[in-house]
């Protein structure tokens, strides 16, 4: 009998994965063979889009949700003395890519690569090139175009850094896709506690982990048209603006180790985000509030405007230095988004008005 893995080795093992945007499934697959035993049903969808479900006979259904897929690149470019140029997939960030190790992902398995740059030496004193998608490059030890080729690799192949989770001073993770995958992490673990702690829920719980969000909300967009959820909390991250270089002026005062991140702003629903509020009142869980103008950027928005509407909110986890690989959360935010969605759902009833106008 194979032992199923504890909250940990899933952590590691699910964010050291490569999910790219449009190549989630091995990832998802990971997602999934940890969820099944905490939920009653699965299904997925043509995208690859993975939703556990607890109660799916149930008529009334409420989703939380978070993102499956991480930026990375694509080979656009080979030359013909064999060095590679790339494409963004998603909001990949071309100042942190010189000297990056990388994998390149073909039909003949993972190859390993580097994003080349010139020594400090020869650059030219006084004014330097910076970094720009223009001239960064990839170098896979191959002198032609023929030889790189020769290797299995073409234009489209998708590429990720190659870098892994790793924690620092006990209290925080660091390391590359915690944007969203420990997104993913934490709507397990609200699974896990569910059926853990024997609660029997009065509606049908979706737990969705969507693909394609980081190239515009797209999996969300397909997966809440599937589902036709009456209400649905999605967890991503947002910035934590402690560190130097941000502006709170513009960006909001937001720390990673005082607790989730409750947005408001026009596709949050003012009543939904007030029972979450009240939850983390009542269970004395700390919060941070933010603003967001227009749209949330997340899947809140895909969610929020879906069929007739559908009632969402949107729980942050406050991360620094987001789109790098050192992303760093704090793991007592972590277990308090757990326990914020967690309580929630314990508490909630699927007779709960969300008409502002009667």
């Amino acid at each position: 009998m194979t032992k199923e893995p504890t909250e940990k080795q899933f952590l590691y093992n699910y964010l050291n994965n490569a999910s790219p945007t449009g190549f989630e499934a091995s990832g998802q697959q990971i997602w999934l063979d940890y969820i099944k035993p905490f939920a009653d049903d699965y299904f997925t969808d043509n995208y690859g889009t993975a939703v556990a479900v607890i109660n799916p006979k149930a008529e009334y259904k409420v989703v939380i949700e978070a993102h499956a897929d991480e930026i990375s690149w694509f080979v656009n470019y080979i030359k013909e003395d064999g060095y590679i140029y790339v494409r963004r997939n998603g909001g990949s960030d071309h100042m942190i890519a010189p000297s990056m190790r990388v994998n390149i992902h073909t039909d003949k398995g993972v190859l390993p690569g580097v994003f080349g740059w010139p020594a400090i030496h020869v650059r030219k004193d006084g004014k330097e090139d910076a970094p720009t998608l223009d001239n960064i490059f990839i170098d896979v030890g191959a002198r032609s175009k023929e030889e790189v080729e020769e290797m299995g690799i073409h234009v489209g192949c998708v590429i990720t850094f190659k870098d892994e989770l790793t924690e620092l001073n006990g209290k925080f993770y660091s390391g590359r896709a915690l944007d969203n995958r420990i997104g993913g992490y934490m709507i397990a673990q609200v699974a896990r506690k569910i059926k853990e702690n024997k609660k029997k829920l009065p509606f049908g719980l979706y737990i969705v982990n969507a693909v394609q969000e980081e190239i515009g909300l797209r999996g969300a967009q397909m997966i809440a048209a599937n589902i036709k959820p009456n209400a649905a909390i999605i967890t991503d991250v947002c910035h934590d603006t402690t560190a130097p270089l941000y502006n709170k002026v513009t960006s909001g005062d937001f720390t990673a180790g005082k607790g989730p991140v409750l947005p408001v702003g026009a596709s949050v629903h003012k009543k939904l985000l007030d029972l979450i509020i009240a939850t983390a009142k009542k269970n004395d869980i700390p919060f941070q509030r933010a603003t967001a103008s227009r749209g949330t950027g997340t899947d809140t928005d895909a969610f929020a405007y879906s069929n007739e509407g559908v009632p969402s909110a949107l729980i942050s986890l406050p991360l620094k230095y987001m789109h790098t690989t050192v992303e760093t959360a704090s793991k007592d935010d972590i277990e308090q988004v757990i326990n914020l969605m967690y309580e929630f759902l314990v508490d909630f009833g699927p007779t709960f008005d969300f008409r502002y106008i009667k």
